[in-house]
């Protein structure tokens, strides 16, 4: 954890305010009634009302779908959209390379690893994308083959488990050794696991509370990819090849757990795939938020339930059975996020199954076989399941005769040595994407038009729209009536505080302190600055005592100024709680900020409304967290004239991506801070880009630990570049740094705000 977040979670165990209390509401108020924790109350809505928008979300998937079911050419034509949004939000972007041979190979002159009856056993080793390879095992029939099978293991399981080269899994589920000896060719696997600690790099014991998969898929998600897409694509590698080699031979995919989510996404994604078995994964997937968080793939509810994933795998083959899934409970201790698989009932998996029969009824060919829903506890791709899946992929072939294990030529053991390489491979490909991403942002951001302040003005709208909706993402939800409620809760030198309730959304609130200077004439309208809060903050932290902690009080002291202030609390608290809250959000494409942004529109509409406030005149200033906020808010809320990010500002997308930083998020516990996609789109200097022509400044300590300065003033340089040489308005643009660590400096920056706002401070 960086030293400045450090000190802004000290900063929540400091003792409460001493103000004097009283209760008088301001005017065109209601009395503010409310008691108790009211952040939790505003949390606890919110979640409330997530789990509702995933609920509208699921229940109305059929408007993302032109399903035409006159024929199955048809069909497939018609659901190429859906595909298409599907690679895309799986981050299947990378182009594979030419399809070329496996490398296979064994011991000694004989060339493989173990044999059997009816089949051998090697290693495999082929190329997928970039500099990744996909590896495994790979079993040639002794005949001629009568499939080619990706078996898939749970990411917890190695493919000598699956084959019978190790112990872990029983005899009867040892589904690739089956298939081999069924007479087909079969290609396994090795899937990233969730073992603990290979994140772990020589200068930091950070991470280690980390699984492989976890680690792997914070880089790649800032970036636009996934952990599942990689493994997609090395599914389709093989493929291809086999595709290429063998044209006549029937394609077929099953797997287990995460092999059994791999193998539906791969049926659903490439029509090569004559068959596709699933277990350990089919069900209902509103919950899926409390998985192992490499399964967050955002906006995937926003159209894709498991049924709709079936449906896409039609009029081709699919088998599902109910099996229960790995079991897997991750504590979150050490600074991954807590997560667990849960099992569907029975009922579950069928009614799902059903569902998507429904999606396809009319369609020429069904073939959709449902195998040992109402028995879950039985073998997990068993003789029957593996039986029914072999019947669609290969007509005439019958599930063989189960034989001995196959004889190792050596001790068997899961080589540590492949499971690093597929780590490290990963990794640098991450890596290589981070060092392009600021020449794809670039191309992304070509469009602007800096030859006048007007057509700048045009010109970034398209950039707001896509950030607003792709990026922070945008509830179609109206704003409900504000029903402001308030009460005098604080009094301080020259000002009175007002708690404020307003409401945002259906059991959304947005709350926060209004400090009213008590100089103000009759008749007077002043700007007001909305003074935001970090991690773990509250509105009462920066309207605390000269001194107090990080946030030097600047609420407070811009009132003493003569400044109107509101410190809103905003989501970003009880660590967990809010965590899951970002979690919830991006299945149905959605962030933190799809809330925040609402209720910050909805208090900017209501400050508008006070009798002593200048609606052209509002502006927002926010340290660490709410520095954060500064890059995301403003840009989407007009009514802010201009913003201050005060120990925040950085190459983001760099210090989200990077692992070979210790200033990188890659290995600490804020697991919810990762963005889809702003390595392709939205670093610090394209965000400042949507606050242009508006004034925009940046305060920066010279010892704050969240990043060095150099990746400040990187970052900077091309905004300053923006605002001076591109579009002429240098004076509204700038960088203040000063000797100190994490906090509010409150002094280029109130000059910044008197200047930009116009404003003479009031003396007492």
């Amino acid at each position: 954890m960086s030293l400045g977040l450090v000190l802004l979670l000290i900063t929540a165990t400091v003792a409460p305010l001493s103000f004097t209390q009283v209760q008088d509401a301001l005017p065109n108020t209601a009395p503010l009634t409310l008691q108790g924790d009211i952040a939790s109350v505003l949390v606890e809505g919110v979640d409330k009302f997530l789990l509702e928008q995933i609920a509208k979300e699921s229940n109305s998937r059929a408007r993302h779908w032109r399903r035409d079911l006159s024929s199955p050419s048809a069909y497939d034509k018609s659901i190429e959209p859906n595909r298409v949004r599907l690679r895309h939000i799986l981050g299947l972007r990378d182009a594979r390379v030419a399809p070329s041979a496996p490398q296979l190979s064994g011991f000694g002159t004989l060339g493989y690893l173990a044999k059997a009856k009816g089949f051998k056993v090697f290693r495999a080793r082929w190329a997928a994308f970039g500099g990744v390879h996909g590896e495994g095992l790979w079993l040639e029939p002794t005949g001629k083959p009568r499939a080619f099978v990706v078996a898939l293991p749970d990411a917890d399981q190695s493919p000598e488990q699956i084959v019978g080269l190790a112990p872990g899994v029983a005899l009867r589920s040892q589904f690739a050794r089956r298939l081999a000896e069924s007479g087909c060719r079969v290609l396994v696997p090795a899937l990233i696991s969730r073992e603990m600690g290979r994140a772990k790099v020589e200068w930091t014991a950070a991470g280690s509370g980390l699984s492989n998969r976890e680690f792997l898929y914070r880089s790649a998600f800032e970036l636009g990819r996934q952990v599942t897409g990689y493994e997609l694509q090395k599914i389709f590698a093989a493929i291809d090849w086999t595709s290429k080699e063998s044209p006549g031979l029937r394609i077929g995919v099953v797997g287990y757990g995460e092999g059994g989510m791999l193998a539906l996404y791969a049926g659903a994604l490439d029509t090569r795939i004559s068959a596709t078995c699933v277990s350990g994964f089919f069900g209902p997937r509103e919950r899926s938020w409390e998985e192992p968080l490499d399964r967050n793939i955002f906006g995937l509810l926003s159209g894709y339930g498991a049924a709709e994933l079936a449906s896409m795998v039609a009029p081709r083959s699919l088998v599902v059975e109910g099996a229960t899934p790995p079991a897997v409970d991750l504590s979150g201790k050490g600074g991954g996020a807590p997560a667990k698989l849960t099992a569907a009932t029975a009922a579950e998996v069928g009614d799902e199954f059903n569902r998507a029969l429904a999606l396809v009824k009319g369609l020429d060919r069904e073939q959709f076989i449902l195998e040992n829903i109402g028995f879950p506890g039985r073998d997990t791709l068993g003789d029957p399941t593996l039986a029914s899946f072999l019947i669609e992929l290969a007509p005439g072939t019958k599930l063989g005769r189960a034989s001995a294990l196959p004889k190792s030529l050596a001790e068997p053991v899961v080589p540590a040595d492949r499971a690093a390489r597929q780590f490290r491979e990963i990794d640098m490909h991450n890596q290589m994407l981070l060092a392009r991403s600021g020449a794809v942002r670039a191309e992304f951001m070509k469009d602007l038009d800096t030859s006048s302040l007007a057509k700048y003005a045009a010109s970034v709208e398209k950039y707001r729209d896509i950030f607003r909706k792709e990026v922070i993402g945008q509830f179609d939800e109206p704003l409900l009536p504000p029903n402001p409620r308030s009460r005098k809760s604080y009094t301080g030198e020259g000002w009175t505080g007002y708690e404020v309730v307003l409401d945002v959304f259906p059991g959304v609130i947005a709350y926060g302190i209004l400090l009213l200077p008590d100089n103000i004439k009759s008749g007077e309208r002043r700007p007001v600055v909305v003074c935001q809060h970090g991690l773990e903050g509250r509105p009462q932290d920066v309207i605390g005592k000269p001194g107090f902690d990080a946030y030097k009080s600047f609420a407070a002291k811009l009132a003493e100024r003569g400044y109107i202030t509101f410190a809103p609390q905003n989501l970003y608290i009880f660590t967990d709680r809010f965590r899951t809250l970002q979690r919830k959000a991006n299945t149905i494409g959605k962030t933190l900020f799809s809330i925040i942004v609402p209720q910050h529109q909805q208090i900017t509409d209501w400050l508008k409304t006070l009798p002593q406030v200048d609606a052209s005149r509002i502006a927002f200033y926010g340290l660490s967290y709410g520095g954060k906020s500064a890059m995301r808010i403003p840009p989407l809320v007009s009514s802010y004239c201009l913003s201050i990010c005060s120990a925040d500002f950085n190459e983001w997308v760099w210090k989200n991506a990077s692992t070979t930083s210790p200033y990188s998020y890659a290995f600490s516990g804020e697991y919810e801070i990762f963005e889809w996609d702003l390595g392709s789109t939205f670093n610090y200097a394209e965000m400042a880009a949507l606050m242009a022509p508006r004034p925009f400044m940046v305060e920066r300590g010279h010892f704050d630990g969240v990043v060095p300065d150099e990746t400040v003033g990187y970052e900077f340089a091309k905004v300053r570049n923006l605002y001076e040489a591109r579009l002429g308005i240098g004076d509204r643009c700038e960088l203040e740094w000063f000797v100190g660590p994490h906090t509010i400096n409150g002094k280029g920056t109130f000059e910044f705000l008197d200047r930009h706002l116009g404003f003479t401070p009031v003396s007492r």
